[in-house]
């Protein structure tokens, strides 16, 4: 059997899976297709893959979310694609991309390489080899080089403890600026004048 791969975006599994929690997080399949205006086979795509990835199951026409979906609609976007990540380095596919991008010398895979791994799955080649690059960059596993044509590691982000990215350093004030001044409704005011600048934090 073709290893999966997925048919549809990120955005179409994740916006299947709110629709779900709206629904208390069962739900027959005809009524979310209905919801959503889409004819039943326009959503098996989202539902197929997020039933790859664990997040619901289908059983007689019942869609019902386990107790990873619930996890991964209540938790924050950075949250979101950590579990989406984990969950797709568990499939033959991604698994394999990632190995595959572990074990190079230079840490990439040219376009040959990653089209003989796509070989392996029934991936049409006229868009699903692009969505497959889209998931691994959604879920920060890899991304696409265009300037040499292969898949590269992630970028690494900084963050903070908070967990968001970290700020850019804040410049000196220039040497002749003036202190902020209170007004009269307690908000605080850069001094006017001609060659005052106004800082964006």
């Amino acid at each position: 059997m073709a290893t999966t791969y997925p048919k549809c975006s990120p955005t179409e599994m994740l916006g299947l899976l709110v629709l779900l929690n709206d629904h208390k997080g069962s739900e027959d399949v005809a009524l979310l297709a209905d919801d959503l205006d889409l004819e039943i086979d326009e959503i098996f795509p989202a539902l197929e893959y997020a039933e790859v990835l664990q997040f619901v199951k289908v059983t007689d026409g019942r869609a019902t979310f386990t107790d990873l979906g619930r996890k991964l609609v209540g938790a924050s976007i950075r949250d979101r694609k950590t579990i989406v990540r984990e969950q797709l380095k568990k499939t033959p596919l991604f698994r394999t991309i990632v190995r595959a991008l572990e074990a190079s010398p230079e840490h990439r895979i040219s376009d040959e390489e990653f089209g003989h791994i796509i070989s392996f799955t029934t991936a049409k080649a006229d868009g699903g080899e692009q969505n497959i690059v889209n998931w691994g960059r959604y879920a920060d596993l890899f991304r696409y080089d265009a300037d040499v044509h292969a898949i590269c590691p992630a970028r690494k982000v900084a963050a903070t403890k908070g967990g968001g990215r970290s700020p850019p350093p804040t410049p000196p004030p220039p040497a002749d600026s003036k202190p902020a001044v209170r007004s009269s409704s307690g908000s605080t005011e850069p001094p006017r004048g001609p060659g005052t600048a106004s800082a964006v934090a």
